[in-house]
């Protein structure tokens, strides 16, 4: 549950202005911006910032889950629950003067966060094998317009998210359409995780193809391990993301290059065993 909040509102955050100056907090929910627990306060239930920094200088009766900064302790500031940071860790390589928070067991949490994303995937592609093969074919023939189609995918989701909110009536629209953002992004990583898995197996074992599982697990571990990196898992995350939600929306537009279809080229069928698709 915690994973899928997580993926909201970080979608949340596309469609908002991160806030100039610290807000002080003093009930748990989800905020824009940097925010501030004061001196003496007490606040009850979690604390999910977006784009910012959730300053603890009170006590937070919850978890603080960051998205885009960090969790800063200052005059004995503390909390009853777990600290959450993803992207913060960024800006401490880069400005490693900026204020830190407890981070003694955020690598232990970074690394479980991405495990649990990886089940994610494998859940997913479990439930629509046949729609990420046809992703993957999409990836694999057109990488290019794939990409182009992810940038008009993720560029579309604020404008489509206004229009449905201007229209009033169409309000519950929205959630859906969060949600099928979600799975489509986990049905692209999931192709983008086979492709890369089948390339890594067959470049060791040249004459054999493994099975779609298999290249799937393979590719998902090759992918959570570039992501635990600093900065350059940053890029990875964000390039899956981009590049696997184009091929999933290039399942849903004809294929001009499929054998068969009048005035395609030729091209050679994807090996290995078949997929079942029941």
């Amino acid at each position: 549950m915690k994973i899928v909040l997580a993926f909201v509102f970080a979608i949340a955050a596309t469609t908002a202005f991160a806030i100039a100056d610290p807000t002080s907090v003093d009930h748990g929910g989800a905020y824009v911006g940097s925010v501030v627990v004061e001196p003496g306060q007490v606040v009850e239930g979690d604390v999910n910032v977006v784009l910012g920094d959730a300053t603890i200088e009170g006590t937070v009766d919850g978890d603080v889950n960051v998205l885009g900064g960090n969790v800063i302790f200052r005059n004995g500031g503390h909390i009853t629950g777990v600290p959450h940071a993803i992207g913060g860790e960024v800006v401490q390589d880069i400005v490693p003067w900026a204020p830190t928070a407890d981070t003694s067991n955020r690598a232990e949490h970074h690394l479980w966060w991405r495990v649990a994303s990886a089940i994610i995937v494998l859940v997913v592609f479990l439930m629509f094998p046949l729609r990420t093969r046809m992703a993957l074919d999409r990836l694999e023939q057109h990488p290019a317009i794939a990409t182009l189609a992810g940038v008009c995918g993720w560029v579309a989701v604020i404008p489509v998210a206004i229009v449905l909110f201007i229209t009033f009536i169409l309000w519950p629209l929205i959630p859906v359409e969060f949600v099928l953002l979600l799975v489509a992004t986990v049905i692209g990583q999931a192709a983008l995780a086979l492709l890369v898995g089948r390339r890594f197996y067959e470049l060791i074992a040249p004459k054999t193809t493994p099975t779609p599982l298999v290249a799937l697990v393979i590719g998902l571990i090759l992918l959570t391990a570039a992501e635990l990196v600093p900065i350059l898992g940053i890029m990875v995350i964000l390039l899956t993301m981009l590049v696997g939600l184009g091929a999933v929306l290039l399942t849903f537009v004809p294929d001009w290059s499929v054998p068969g279809t009048p005035g395609s080229p030729p091209r050679n069928v994807i090996g290995g065993p078949p997929m079942p698709v029941g």
